[in-house]
């Protein structure tokens, strides 16, 4: 029995939801909300926190503005929440070299790839903002192409590409070909195309993916197999993660049981790299913090104490939700909320490839 199997069999039934927000930290809100406007992100609730309730829940001496935004109608998992510190412990980790270890990169579905590559590398060209755009690559992912290729015989593929900038780092992906019924919806009233974010990438600061099996024994998640190495033999990868030749990096996904979306990608690179863990804190600018919700809370927060992981205690966060906040040992930070309501908009619990004719 793997790895991933043996976790498994251990999980917890906790109700926990795929990733549903990731969190970026600003000083000055109105730049990101802007920017993300044009990828359909809309404000659904604002609130504010006294520096008194920000340093029981965060442990900042720094009042708190915070946006929830969604991406269409999509509100079971990928949404958005900006936080906009009043004090801001520092800078973040900023534009740095791909594979830094503590970057956090987030994943959006689009219909035209190449208008985005575009967008970004005339930004770069014109010395406008600090973007790194890697050209799109395609690839099978998942097997899905059969007999001999030609023009009726259509490829079916993937393609993809990353954007790393100053605050904050972007997968965008375009299917070809097919169709996962619930994984990526794109809003097509958007200036740029995108959907909500579908899966999360972490660079973590771990010795082995051990310290990550938490995940499955506390919060409820699968592993969806052993860890694996990714090199720069594999093109998407390579490409992707501007893996230069020798390179490699450990790597393991985690889904929720309850929606196929909102799924978690750690990635442990195999040689030398830049550590900026350090700066990967909860107060400080760009992503530094991640949410799931359970209806289950209590007893989430129970497992996560007996991992002795050290959570605050449960109370109310700025969007007045019965929450609580913990960070693992591999610079990772965590908001777990307490939802009992299901969703409007019901997550996909199974995946299903839907071939384009």
């Amino acid at each position: 029995m793997n790895t991933a199997s043996k976790i498994n069999k251990k999980i917890p039934n906790t109700g926990i939801s795929g990733l549903y927000e990731v969190m970026i930290g600003v000083q000055d809100a109105d730049y990101a909300l802007k920017y993300f406007a044009d990828f359909g992100f809309k404000v659904v609730q604002s609130a504010e926190l006294n520096a008194g309730k920000v340093q029981e829940l965060y442990g900042l001496d720094s009042k708190l503005k915070s946006y929830r935004l969604q991406n269409g109608h999509i509100d079971s998992h990928g949404l958005l929440r900006i936080l906009e510190w009043e004090k801001p412990t520092g800078n973040g980790i900023g534009y740095t070299p791909v594979e830094t270890i503590g970057s956090r990169i987030s994943v959006m579905m689009t219909d035209d790839i190449f208008r985005l590559y575009d967008v970004y590398k005339t930004a770069r060209d014109l010395g406008k903002k600090p973007w790194l755009p890697t050209a799109p690559i395609a690839d099978d992912l998942f097997g899905l192409n059969t007999g001999e290729k030609d023009f009726f015989n259509r490829p079916v593929l993937v393609r993809e590409n990353a954007v790393y900038g100053e605050f904050f780092n972007h997968i965008f992906f375009q299917r070809y070909g097919y169709k996962i019924p619930g994984y990526g919806t794109i809003n097509n009233d958007t200036k740029l195309k995108t959907s909500e974010f579908t899966h999360h990438d972490f660079i973590i600061d771990a010795q082995d993916m051990s310290q990550m099996s938490y995940l499955s024994t506390a919060l409820g998640l699968k592993a969806e197999d052993e860890p694996a190495i990714d090199g720069d033999w594999l093109k998407g990868p390579k490409r992707v993660f501007q893996m230069e030749p020798g390179f490699s990096h450990w790597y393991q996904g985690f889904v929720s049981p309850n929606n196929i979306c909102g799924k978690m990608k750690f990635f442990i690179p195999r040689g030398n790299k830049p550590n900026k863990s350090s700066h990967q804190k909860i107060g400080q600018k760009g992503i530094t913090l991640h949410s799931f919700y359970t209806p289950k809370i209590e007893m989430v927060h129970a497992l996560v104490t007996e991992h002795q992981l050290k959570p605050t205690r449960i109370q109310e966060n700025e969007f007045g939700e019965a929450a609580f906040v913990f960070s693992d040992t591999a610079g990772v930070s965590w908001q777990l909320i307490s939802k009992t309501t299901p969703p409007q908009n019901p997550p996909k619990t199974a995946l299903e490839f839907k071939l384009a004719e």
